[in-house]
């Protein structure tokens, strides 16, 4: 995946929740959704209705009521879906960090040691506010290491993913 759908996928908060449970088999309706989520009525509605858009997420023909809809996974949602369960088995305490939009994009991109331009120049829609923002996020949870590059001048800090954000970022990287 590239890092774009990355970034489009993960816009929605729990987007890459319902496609592990979805993937882990937890039945495609919203009651059941809702009790393994943990989410709010509106927020899953607004992650699957993104789902569907992007063709990862299908509503089942023939099951469901109209107003309880059933759901199911496509072939293309299924590859994501195996991602999104390496990536919450990785991180099992840590969900609200994991819902956050550019979380999974910036930890996908520092694998390597990485200046704050340059994450920033491969998310391209990213703000220095939203970056700043979730690298400080990620450095709290001890998902990113910030080292300053002495060699530079003049010296700049480095990011690389740290401790379970390997993890997430292999996870992320094979499906690339």
């Amino acid at each position: 995946m590239d890092i774009n759908t990355l970034v489009n996928v993960t816009s929605r908060a729990w987007s890459m929740t319902v496609l592990a449970l979805m993937q882990d088999g937890v039945p495609g309706r919203q009651a059941a959704l809702l009790s393994a989520s943990g989410a709010g009525r509106t927020a899953l509605v607004r992650s699957l209705d993104h789902l569907i858009e992007l063709g990862l997420v299908e509503r089942n023909p023939g099951h469901g009521h109209p107003l309880r809809p059933e759901y199911r996974i496509t072939q293309k949602g299924a590859a994501f879906g195996q991602t999104a369960q390496a990536i919450a088995s990785a991180a099992p305490q840590a969900p609200p960090l994991l819902r956050r939009a550019w979380t999974l994009p910036i930890l996908a991109v520092s694998r390597q040691p990485r200046h704050f331009s340059d994450i920033k120049a491969e998310l391209g829609t990213i703000t220095d506010r939203a970056l700043s923002q979730s690298l400080q996020g990620l450095q709290k949870h001890h998902w990113i290491s910030r080292e300053i590059d002495t060699a530079a001048y003049p010296p700049r800090p480095l990011y690389r993913a740290a401790n379970v954000g390997v993890t997430i970022s292999e996870a992320l990287n094979l499906a690339r």
